[in-house]
């Protein structure tokens, strides 16, 4: 059952008071944001970094939050580079994706980017050419797709299969020869993104230790090992969204730590999660418009819907609300057998915008609120917010009220007990 903060109750409720319509508002707890990011960084063993990917949220609240915790930013476009441009604190930032511009490019360098993740033959050349004409030395990474046991598979596979991202196992060396041979890229690491929205502890375990195997092999191919530094080994953990139960980030930084020290020549890991990171600190609330049963199915129907909050339908799952009634409408001693089940969908014109087909209410009324937590990651800004000339919905960051500590920049790490077995679960 998930809970909904006091501070954020106080705020939808407050938003309600102020506005002259039924409301639908994103509300972001930048106080459990931080408190988040701080458990998750203290975590992180020796050699090993984490990079916030901005594109599961990147509204800048959200990175000023987060940028005196992290290692830096990831990125995969010109619009994130000027994103991360107006955060209060520079980070290093790296940048990847395919389909890179010219002037994207170009604007990295000109940002200082700390390394650019290449994912063609082609891709290379053309950045050897911008670096040549900038008269500078650019680090560089280069995104495979290897060939990936059938164990390591996710709902989401960025890597193992024919996809538009990296290069092939089987073209790597060719991949590694153009760096090599370009005299303003520097190769230091390799990138493999292959499972996204995965939370599975055990296949995490396999993927780093499938990415430890194969890292002598790949640095192998290069004239110029020694620069040879880092395994970006991607984000991909997954969020929980119908449990409480969520990844187990303790126990697999724990792993981490057991396998890099028994793992010669180990590379400096680096992380780039986005989902896990800030899913946690957003809600999207809606008030309840109207409620109608059409050929057996109660429906509530809300202010706002997936053009605003298009997760439920672009993950293909129902969603967990939370109910807010403002009408002290439920009684101490409701019965059980007072719910009913309801299928929760906005205003727009498509059968498609169903958020949860499974929300169990109690005495659900019009002017009720409808919250849905788990939102601060690939809700608003991957939604269609433009469909129908809908307004946008309110926006609110509860401010954090703990000051952050001086020299918080300094990451405070987990000790872990050395004599601890370290044996996977």
């Amino acid at each position: 059952m998930h809970n909904l903060p006091s501070t954020v109750k106080n705020a939808i409720v407050d938003l309600r008071a102020r506005s002259a319509d039924p409301i639908s508002a994103f509300v972001y707890d930048l106080e459990g944001l931080q408190t988040h990011i701080k458990q998750v960084m203290a975590a992180l063993p020796e050699n090993v970094e984490l990079f916030y990917a901005i594109k599961a949220n990147s509204d800048t609240e959200i990175l000023n939050t987060l940028a005196p915790w992290v290692n830096g930013f990831e990125i995969s476009s010109g619009g994130e580079i000027e994103r991360i441009a107006r955060c209060q604190q520079r980070l290093p930032f790296i940048f990847s994706g395919p389909g890179k511009l010219d002037s994207e490019l170009e604007a990295a360098i000109h940002q200082k980017v700390a390394a650019i993740h290449v994912e063609s033959i082609s891709e290379i050349h053309r950045l050897q050419a911008i670096a040549k004409k900038l008269n500078h030395t650019q680090a560089v990474f280069l995104r495979i797709n290897p060939t990936l046991p059938d164990t390591l598979s996710s709902r989401l596979t960025m890597a193992g299969r024919a996809t538009p991202f990296g290069i092939d196992e089987m073209d790597l060396q060719e991949a590694v020869n153009a760096v090599d041979d370009s005299p303003n890229l520097l190769l230091e690491g390799f990138h493999v993104h292959a499972m996204s929205h995965q939370k599975s502890l055990t296949k995490h375990q396999m993927l780093i230790d499938f990415y430890l195997e194969r890292w002598p092999h790949w640095k192998a191919l290069s004239n110029k090992p020694d620069n040879i530094t880092h395994m970006n080994v991607g984000g991909g953990i997954g969020v929980n969204y119908r449990q409480e139960t969520q990844f187990d980030w303790s126990a697999f930084c724990h792993y981490l730590d057991c396998v890099l020290k028994r793992t010669p020549d180990s590379p400096i890991l680096r992380f780039e999660p986005g989902r896990f990171i800030s899913a946690f600190c957003g809600y999207y609330a809606m008030e309840v418009l109207d409620k109608k049963t059409s050929h057996g199915e109660s429906f509530v129907i809300c202010r706002g819907g997936t053009h605003q909050f298009r997760l439920p339908v672009a993950q293909s799952h129902d969603h967990p609300v939370i109910h807010l009634p403002l009408h002290n409408n439920i009684s101490e001693d409701h019965k059980p057998e007072d719910k009913r089940r309801w299928t929760l969908v906005g205003q727009l014109c498509t059968p498609k915008d169903i958020l949860s087909r499974t929300c169990e209410l109690s005495l659900c009324e019009v002017g009720d609120i409808l919250v849905l937590p788990l939102a601060g990651a690939y809700g608003y800004n991957i939604s269609h917010a433009a469909f129908l000339c809908h307004p946008t919905p309110l926006m609110t960051y509860l401010p954090i009220q703990t000051p952050i500590e001086h020299g918080s920049t300094t990451r405070v790490k987990q000790t872990f007990n050395e004599e601890t077995s370290c044996v996977a679960s």
